[in-house]
């Protein structure tokens, strides 16, 4: 442990944002107009892609870029230094910085919900720091070697460390023999440490709504973790009867009364259920390859894309095998995703694989389902906190339907979209956005590009956006709980970030902490 002290910190993350997936209309035929191509698809000119076609297309890409982020302390921001082994307690609003020590190159840190611990994971010392976020006082747990991800549960209580395959971070290396399939599981108020074996290739981690009960699914088998015992040690459920090739387990929801999990499974025909009470599994009727799941913002249902047979799939969820609601969809082109408006009252319909630029509206209310064009393919879609605002995020690649002349022509780009009368907007970018978070009220958005020095200010009522030049290129970008603040830390050898209030259009930036650097206001 070490005394909190102000010296110099350089704001350093690692983050990865899914890119574009390109597809080819034909063996040899590139979709996209700059060339590129990948999998095999059905020929552009093929106006049905219903039934059995959609199937050959590539799977759709999970793109976690314009998803609703938890906002940070009103009271401190958290900035883990990986460069410098520490970890930086920022103080709103007077902007003080005070920097700890914690383990080798901290990757991740995550802030419980009452907002007066931090955890940092530190991937090459292999252990936690658990940081008092009032005295910034330091306790280390060790953990399992070679983990690359750290996920809280949402009561803040455990945390699990474990080897995502997924992640762009290697793992520390040390030693000899390493198991990928090993986790850790921590308790963060008693610092007890439970090491555990989970299926091989675990694909993500999850927690009940009430933190009582964690989920590891891997290929073939789903761990369920009792958090609620003295011991807790995993239970272990087989959810495929082929386990020589297990189907990619792709997706895993968790009822919000965390009695049952459904499991989708690439190329399967039908879902898996599994009773988690009884650690017992039975399949699930769904139409033509699923390739999206979503529960309803109020937790009642489930909704299952089947791209195969352009069909939307509804399950009670407390009965999901006591009879389903099918709604067909529009045969002329293809939807494997859907996106629901926190509001519950609209659905964003759409495909990254179709490599076309539309959308479908899908009223709630009504089950009225109507197509609408966008300037681009879709990369990645979200909705404002409040639902009246669709974020549509393109990728630089050119679809077959966008020609040569078009102002977005092999840009990135944005479109916003009204939900309440559909009227959009887009802009063309320089550089692929990297994050974005969204002010607590809904009526802002906050995004910044890749290597451009510019946060950019989204109205969502009004659709106009706002430009706000930075010193240096930005890092990572978020907002502060229950404010319309957003931060950004920049590139600077001695560590430099800003906040920007949207009410007033003040820019405050501090630089350079070990130089005693004053509060820049711009």
């Amino acid at each position: 442990m070490m005394t909190p002290k102000k010296i110099a910190i350089v704001f350093s993350f690692s983050m990865a944002c899914s890119g574009e997936t390109p597809i080819s209309k034909s063996a040899g035929d590139a979709l996209y107009e700059d060339g590129s191509e990948d999998m095999m698809s059905p020929s552009a000119e093929d106006s049905d892609v219903s039934s059995g076609e959609a199937g050959d297309y590539a799977p759709e890409v999970e793109d976690d870029l314009l998803a609703l982020k938890p906002a940070t302390t009103p009271e401190y921001v958290f900035v883990a230094n990986p460069d410098r082994n520490t970890v930086t307690r920022i103080s709103v609003p007077g902007l003080t910085a005070l920097t700890t020590e914690v383990g080798v190159n901290p990757i991740a840190i995550a802030v419980t919900p009452d907002n007066k611990t931090a955890v940092s994971f530190n991937m090459n010392s292999n252990d936690l720091s658990i940081i008092d976020a009032s005295t910034l006082e330091v306790q280390t747990v060790a953990v399992r070697a070679g983990r690359n991800d750290m996920v809280m549960s949402p009561d803040g209580e455990w945390v699990i460390c474990y080897f995502n395959q997924k992640s762009d971070e290697p793992g520390s290396q040390a030693g000899g023999a390493q198991s990928f399939n090993d986790i850790s599981l921590v308790n963060i108020e008693t610092l007890d440490h439970f090491p555990m074996v989970v299926g091989a290739n675990p694909h993500g981690v999850h927690f009940s709504e009430s933190g009582n009960l964690a989920i590891v699914v891997s290929d073939s088998y789903l761990s369920r973790i009792d958090l609620t015992v003295d011991e807790p040690e995993p239970e272990h459920i087989q959810i495929t009867d082929d386990l020589v090739n297990p189907p990619v387990a792709e997706e895993v929801v968790i009822a919000p009364d965390g009695k049952s999990a459904i499991v989708r499974q690439f190329g399967a025909t039908y879902l898996v259920h599994v009773d988690l009470d009884t650690l017992t599994t039975a399949p699930l009727d769904v139409g033509e390859n699923p390739t999206d799941l979503d529960i309803t913002p109020d937790g009642q249902e489930l909704v299952a894309v089947a791209r195969g047979s352009s069909q939307l799939w509804i399950y009670d969820l407390n009965n999901p095998f006591e009879g389903e609601s099918i709604i067909d969809l529009p045969l002329d082109t293809m939807f494997g995703s859907v996106v629901l408006s926190p509001d519950d009252k609209r659905g964003i319909l759409f495909s990254t694989a179709s490599g076309e630029s539309l959308f479908a509206s899908w009223d709630r209310a009504t089950d009225e389902v109507i197509l609408r064009d966008l300037v681009k393919p879709v990369q990645s879609v979200g909705v404002s906190p409040t639902g009246g605002t669709a974020v549509i995020a393109h990728a630089a690649g050119n679809g077959y339907d966008v020609p040569p002349d078009s102002p977005y022509y092999s840009k990135p780009a944005i479109s916003l979209v009204d939900l309440s009368n559909f009227f959009s907007t887009a802009l063309a970018l320089p550089a692929e956005p990297k994050e974005f978070a969204y002010t607590p009220d809904g009526t802002k958005g906050f995004f910044v590009m890749d290597r451009q020095p510019f946060l950019e200010v989204l109205n969502f009522e009004t659709l106009i956006h706002d430009e706000i030049q930075l010193k240096s290129n930005p890092v990572h970008l978020g907002t502060l709980l229950d404010t319309e603040t957003a931060y950004i830390s920049q590139e600077h050898h001695l560590g430099r970030i800003s906040f920007f209030h949207p009410s007033d259009g003040e820019l405050q930036t501090i630089t350079g902490f070990e130089l005693n650097a004053s509060i820049e206001n711009e």
